[in-house]
C-alpha cells in the first residue's frame, strides 16, 4: 500500500505554495510518466528509479495525495514538512506599484503592518497626472531560509495587496505584467519639433532599496491625508491632490488578513478579474465589461444553476440600491450575450459612432459596473459568507 505524505493539516495552505516548496527542497524539472494514460500523476525530481515523490493531482488542479518514490530521502522530505509548518520568522516584503494619483507621502496601517511610501527621489516619474504613478508598497510577510520560496511569497504577497488596494483606493492601482509587451510608442521630447516613434518594451525599474527588511522602512516627511470612507468613495478624484486614503484602510487591509483560504481565495479571484478589466478597456468594451461581471460572479454563489438570479442577488445583496432590477438584468445579459460569443459591445464594431443610444445605453451600463463591481466587493471583504 503506498503511503500519504499529505498532510490533513496542510488543507489551508495555498496549493501554488506547496507545489513551489516540493520543487525547491525536492528538485526540478518534474517528469510525467505514461501522460496519456495517467495524465494526472507527476513525479520529482524526475520518473523511474530518480523519482523521490509522486504527486497526483484532482481535476480541479490540488494534490490529493504525495506517496514517495524508489529515490525517497527521509531527511529531505523532514525539511518540507519543517518549511510547511513553521509559522515564522517574518520580515517586510517590499515591491513597486503603480496608482493612478502620483504619491507623494506615507500611510501606514497600525494593525495590518501594511505601509505605502512614495518612490525614492531619483526614480522615473510621469510627466503627467493621468498616469501610472509609481510607489513602494511593503507588508509583512513569512520568510524562508531559500531565498526563491521567500521571493515567490515576497511577489505573491505583493500581486495579493495591489489587487485589494485596487478596490479600496479610489481610481486604480497596479502592478506591472509579468509578461511585458512591445508596442509601437511615440516617444515625445521637450522642445524638440515632432514626434519619435520607437519600437519599445513595456517594462519599469527603480533602484528602489531593499526587496526584505527587518522593519518598515522610515515614513516620508509628508502622509498621504486620511478621507472619511463616505465622503472619499462618493467625491475623491483627479483633482491634481494627488494619492489619499479612506480613513478605514487599515480596518479593510485586516479584513482581508482574516478571511478564510477559501473566501481569500474568492477575493483574489475577483481582484485579478476586476484588474483585467482595466487591462482590457483600451482593447475591447467587450472583454473589459465580461471581466467585471466574471469578477462578481468570482464572489457570488458557487454553482451553475440560475447564474443570472444569483449575479443580480449578489449585487442587490452587497450595493443594495445601486442598480434597478431591469439594469442587473440588462448588465447580466450583456455579459451573457459577450461570453456566449453572440454579441459585442458597439465600441468594438465599426458601427460605433460615439453618440446613439446602443452606444450609450451601453457605455451607462460599463459605467454603473464598475462602481457597482467595486462597492460590492469592498462590502463583501467586511462581511463575507462562512467559510
Amino acid at each position: 500500500m503506498p503511503t500519504d505524505l499529505l498532510q490533513t493539516g496542510w488543507s489551508d495552505l495555498d496549493s501554488g505554495e506547496l507545489r513551489f516548496i516540493l520543487l525547491e527542497r525536492i528538485g526540478k524539472p518534474g517528469q510525467y510518466d505514461g501522460r496519456d494514460s495517467n495524465p494526472n500523476s507527476f513525479y520529482l525530481p524526475l520518473a523511474g528509479s530518480s523519482c523521490r515523490i509522486k504527486l497526483t493531482f484532482s481535476d480541479s488542479k490540488q494534490i490529493l495525495a504525495i506517496e514517495p518514490g524508489p529515490a525517497f530521502d527521509a531527511a529531505q522530505w523532514k525539511q518540507v514538512v519543517e518549511e510547511i509548518e513553521r509559522t515564522g520568522p517574518h520580515k517586510v516584503g517590499r515591491d513597486c506599484s503603480f496608482s493612478s494619483f502620483r504619491v507623494a507621502g506615507s500611510w501606514r496601517g497600525k494593525r495590518s503592518g501594511v505601509q505605502i511610501l512614495p518612490p525614492p527621489a531619483d526614480a522615473p516619474r510621469a510627466p503627467c497626472e493621468m498616469a501610472e504613478h509609481p510607489f513602494i508598497l511593503e507588508y509583512p510577510m513569512k520568510v524562508s531560509d531559500l531565498w526563491p520560496i521567500t521571493n515567490f511569497r515576497r511577489m505573491r504577497e505583493h500581486r495579493q495587496l495591489t489587487f485589494l488596494l485596487n478596490v479600496l483606493l479610489a481610481g486604480s492601482t497596479t502592478i506591472q505584467p509579468r509578461r511585458p509587451r512591445h508596442l509601437w510608442a511615440i516617444v515625445p521630447e521637450e522642445w524638440v519639433t515632432g514626434q519619435e516613434v520607437k519600437w519599445v518594451q513595456e517594462f519599469y525599474f527603480t533602484n528602489f532599496g531593499e526587496a526584505l527588511r527587518d522593519e518598515l522602512s522610515p515614513q516620508a516627511a509628508e502622509t498621504l491625508e486620511e478621507v472619511d470612507p463616505e465622503t472619499y468613495y462618493a467625491r475623491v478624484g483627479h483633482d491634481l491632490g494627488g494619492l489619499r486614503v479612506p480613513a478605514d484602510l487599515d480596518d479593510s487591509i485586516c479584513c482581508f488578513m482574516r478571511l478564510s483560504k477559501a473566501n481569500r481565495d474568492k477575493f483574489s479571484r475577483a481582484g485579478f478579474w476586476r484588474d483585467m478589466a482595466r487591462r482590457q478597456w483600451t482593447v475591447s468594451f467587450s472583454a473589459s465589461f465580461a471581466s467585471l461581471a466574471i469578477a462578481v460572479e468570482s464572489l457570488a454563489e458557487p454553482g451553475r444553476d440560475n447564474r443570472g438570479a444569483k449575479f443580480r442577488t449578489f449585487i442587490e445583496r452587497y450595493a443594495p440600491g445601486r442598480s434597478l432590477e431591469n439594469r442587473r438584468k440588462e448588465m447580466y445579459a450583456l455579459r451573457s450575450d459577450i461570453l456566449h460569443g453572440s454579441g459585442l459591445m458597439e465600441m468594438d464594431q465599426d458601427t460605433d459612432f460615439g453618440w446613439a443610444p446602443p452606444e450609450q445605453k451601453e457605455k451607462d451600463l460599463m459605467d454603473e459596473l464598475w462602481g457597482l463591481t467595486r462597492i460590492a466587493m469592498r462590502n463583501w471583504l467586511k462581511n463575507p459568507p462562512p467559510p
